[in-house]
């Protein structure tokens, strides 16, 4: 491919407050050849160490994380204006996410098969190349660390592009796991979507893993096509909150809160729309305005963010939607967003249809559960669902009919650790997290052994 200079610099500013927190410079097409070509040539090495220490070291890389957690917090604070407390814990959750892939790695495996008697026939796993991960955010390290340790311990070499949100967050993350890891067995690269969309188009790349937009998502799948590289996508959601007659709205509320304005709402299962049963909307609503009018949110990641959010809602009450409460935007410095609590919306509004991703609960009063279910499987996405109900019936129903990868009953973010993803449609496609991960960062060899004739 043609080289490019690039000389787009990233700045990045403290959405708490817009002090300048650094700039970064976008890297050129010759220091994007540069890593691809050193990836290539560890890979090899890489991928004849023994699985045992390849987990080994992602193990220790794990513990290097752990004890710097503290002092990375303090940088994703200052990039994406996540509370340290919160950030801290995504860290952990990286690392624990590491540490998981170093024990199911080396026990990763393939199979035999069932043939002549007088051969052996075996399906063996090996790793497929060169990864691009490209990572978001809103949980920059956690996120990261589920596509690098998979492809790591899998054999795999990495080259690492962070959101050019948080370039030093990526950068700081990728300087501690390599101390575990022969060089250039994982290496970070910065820069925009540009830099981003070189990567994934390049002939030598193997498996591009994409945690970001729909669009951008789609731009990967395109470049995979030409290339014949592998493409994982997470991508968009537009998740529905399903709420049932029989449930306490008070306890509701609680839910629609949590999941429509932990993190300010920049969760990629957030709760989006919802919907409520007739029966209990009113009392539903009081609450959930209650809810809303009790918290204090950190700011969204950055102005141009929250001009996207923004715009959205005012949309919506321009077709005619009541907001309830927030809806405005603050005066003052940094990028802050109150919780909004929208209804009166219809299927014909962007904050409806689209992924705010933003502290924004717009919510539509349906008569029964039929129509609910219905009307929350009416959509191009397909991540996640929530439903509230008392209903075995009904709950049953909810996970079968819903067209989505994940739905929660009862609990907005619950899950037992080691589950994979698996979203649809315009969400994305491929498994993300979980042992299953490990199986689309390798790719099968069948074997058949034979011994020498006559």
């Amino acid at each position: 491919m043609p080289a490019r200079d690039r000389t787009a610099v990233l700045e990045i500013r403290n959405p708490s407050d817009d002090s300048l927190v650094g700039s970064v410079k976008c890297a050129s097409s010759d220091a994007v050849q540069a890593v691809i070509t050193t990836a290539q040539r560890r890979g090899r090495a890489w991928a004849a160490t023994p699985a045992a220490e390849r987990g080994a070291a992602v193990k220790d890389a794990a513990r290097l994380l752990r004890e710097r957690a503290g002092e990375l917090a303090v940088l994703i604070e200052s990039e994406t204006g996540k509370p340290r407390t919160e950030a801290e814990e995504g860290v952990l959750a990286g690392a624990g996410t590491l540490e998981q892939y170093a024990e199911l790695g080396p026990v990763h495996r393939g199979r035999s098969l069932l043939g002549d008697p007088g051969a052996t026939d075996l399906m063996v796993p090996e790793p497929r190349g060169v990864v691009v991960a490209l990572t978001p955010w809103n949980d920059p390290v956690a996120v990261a660390c589920g596509l690098l340790g998979a492809a790591l311990v899998t054999g795999n070499t990495v080259v690492h592009k962070p959101s050019e949100r948080c370039p030093y967050t990526g950068a700081w993350l990728g300087g501690v796991l390599s101390q575990a890891l022969p060089e250039g067995v994982l290496q970070t690269v910065q820069g925009d979507g540009s830099v981003g969309a070189e990567l994934a188009a390049h002939p030598d790349v193997d498996v591009i893993a994409h945690v970001g937009s729909t669009d951008a998502g789609r731009s990967i799948a395109a470049s995979a096509a030409r290339t014949g590289a592998k493409a994982l996508l997470e991508n968009g959601g537009n998740d529905p909150l399903v709420i049932d007659a029989d449930v306490d709205p008070h306890w509701a509320a609680a839910q629609a809160a949590t999941g429509a304005f932990a993190n300010s709402g920049q969760i990629c299962v957030s709760v989006e729309r919802i919907y409520v049963h007739q029966d209990i909307a009113d009392a539903f609503l009081s609450a959930l305005v209650a809810e809303a009018g009790g918290r204090e949110l950190a700011p969204l990641v950055d102005r141009r963010h929250r001009d996207h959010v923004h715009t959205q809602v005012t949309e919506a009450l321009a077709q005619g939607a009541d907001p309830l409460v927030g809806g405005v935007l603050p005066h003052g410095p940094g990028a802050f967003y109150p919780a909004t609590v929208l209804t009166g919306c219809t299927s014909g509004m962007r904050v409806f249809t689209e992924e705010t991703f933003g502290p924004v609960a717009p919510v539509r009063v349906v008569p029964d559960f039929d129509q609910a279910l219905k009307q929350a499987a009416s959509d191009e996405y397909g991540l996640a669902a929530t439903v509230l109900t008392s209903s075995m019936t009904h709950a049953q129903r909810a996970w079968r009919e819903l067209p989505v990868g994940t739905v929660k009953i009862n609990n907005v973010f619950g899950g037992a650790p080691g589950g994979a993803a698996h979203p649809r449609r315009a969400s994305g496609s491929g498994y993300g997290y979980g042992p299953e991960l490990l199986d689309e960062m390798t790719q099968t060899k069948v074997v058949h052994l034979a011994p020498p004739g006559p």
